[in-house]
């Protein structure tokens, strides 16, 4: 994602440390006017968003987007229903059979605008248990005490 044409809507950053990123996809969402205006004054929530196969589509269950406060009776939508993901043919089936064989979950990372079209960075993912998160943390602790020995070692203050 480079900062020139993209802005970040929302991330998901308890995925990160939920779940173990495999791999990463762009994903386009059709979504309703309001909703979009929604997304551009910033009022959605992918915490507990998830994808799920249905009759060959992708479709994203749990984003709640906050009604548009300017769009009443037929302009307004429903804050939590599911949206279709666009993606090629080919990388629905990779990524089903994927899903399928090794049990991953396709979970979303983020969501912006890109040349004025919204996106979702979908990730596949692996559930980590309680002790995988542990690990990955003491991990990320000692990586970060190494950096900053480096760091002080090239400004020679040791």
């Amino acid at each position: 994602m480079s900062a020139a044409d993209t802005k970040l809507i929302a991330t998901n950053r308890k995925a990160r440390h939920d779940y173990t990123i495999l791999d990463v996809v762009e994903a386009g969402i059709m979504l309703q006017g309001s909703e979009v205006k929604s997304l551009r004054e910033g009022h959605v929530q992918i915490v507990d968003t998830y994808a799920r196969f249905n009759n060959g589509e992708v479709w994203l269950e749990g984003m709640h987007i906050s009604p548009y406060q300017f769009a009443h009776g037929v302009g307004a939508h429903d804050p939590n229903r599911p949206r279709k993901l666009l993606l090629n043919r080919s990388e629905i089936s990779r990524l089903s059979a994927r899903v399928g064989q090794e049990r991953l979950a396709l979970i979303p990372l983020s969501l912006y605008f890109k040349d004025g079209r919204a996106k979702v960075e979908l990730a596949l993912a692996q559930g980590r248990t309680k002790g995988d998160k542990r690990q990955a943390l003491a991990k990320k602790d000692a990586q970060r005490d190494i950096d900053r020995e480096m760091g002080r070692q090239r400004k020679g203050k040791i």
